[in-house]
């Protein structure tokens, strides 16, 4: 793997073998915070959290005005921030860019760009890394983390597609690779062996745990929208366990949770 030759703190984070970058996603300063106080150095953003949130579809390019606004509240707080922007919510370049460049101002080190449509297709490899490649024209030191859906686009033979659309990716300019949806120990290990950059794994309930993809190689493993789904199953629950007299907790206190704010 090849080591760039400007190393921001949150690249250098994606260069310790052995040790691969745990970043949580979060929707809401809150979140953030929370996640930043149990000592994560790197937080991500989810774009289902966000937009799920705002009462707005997701991978539909709705959220960009609720993504810039978070990231402004976000890049002021003492961790690095990584965003999910969907595609870019534009299929031209220099938008795209453009984007980047706000969310770099708001004081994010980090972005994700998907190439899945909402349509469930996948955007072409040339469009995708035309993105990733003006990005990092427009900002050099922002980490982008080059998504392809692959695996979650119904393709057929989905590995061969992968590994076309990362090298396209990678030679694009990526910092980093993501492969949602990949789980198969050793399809993760192959992908690792022919990548220049690191890789981006989602972890998942039924695929390989934080050590074994340490093991494997993989320099990025990402909670995705996780914590926010998880977050709701626990809010029904704790009501439906209020509503049937069992117990509750334990759970942040109202100081505790006002202390998030800073106030």
């Amino acid at each position: 793997m090849n080591r760039p030759a400007a190393m921001t703190p949150f690249a250098a984070l994606h260069h310790r073998p052995g040790r691969p970058l745990l970043l949580p996603n979060a929707w809401d300063h809150a979140s953030a915070a929370a996640l930043a106080a149990a000592g994560h150095p790197a937080i991500g953003t989810t774009s289902l959290g966000v937009a799920a949130a705002a009462g707005l579809p997701d991978g539909a390019a709705a959220t960009r005005a609720e993504t810039v606004r978070l990231a402004r509240r976000l890049g002021r707080d003492g961790f690095l921030l990584s965003v999910d922007a969907e595609s870019g919510f534009s299929d031209d370049p220099e938008e795209v860019a453009a984007l980047a460049v706000e969310l770099a101002e708001a004081g994010a080190v980090g972005i994700n760009l998907e190439d899945g449509r909402p349509d469930g297709t996948l955007a072409p490899s040339a469009v995708h890394a035309a993105k990733v490649a003006a990005v990092k024209a427009a900002v050099p030191e922002l980490f982008v983390n080059a998504r392809t859906d692959a695996y979650w686009c119904g393709t057929e033979g989905p590995e061969p597609e992968a590994v076309r659309r990362l090298d396209a990716y990678q030679r694009a300019g990526a910092d980093g690779v993501f492969v949602p949806g990949l789980g198969d120990p050793a399809v993760i290990a192959r992908l690792v062996d022919g990548l220049s950059v690191p890789l981006n794994i989602l972890w998942s309930p039924g695929g390989p745990g934080l050590a074994e993809l340490a093991g494997l190689g993989v320099a990025r493993v990402s909670l995705g929208s996780l914590l926010y789904r998880s977050a709701l199953a626990a809010a029904v629950e704790t009501a439906a366990a209020v509503a049937s007299g069992r117990p509750v907790g334990p759970v942040p206190g109202y100081a505790e949770v006002r202390a998030l704010s800073g106030s």
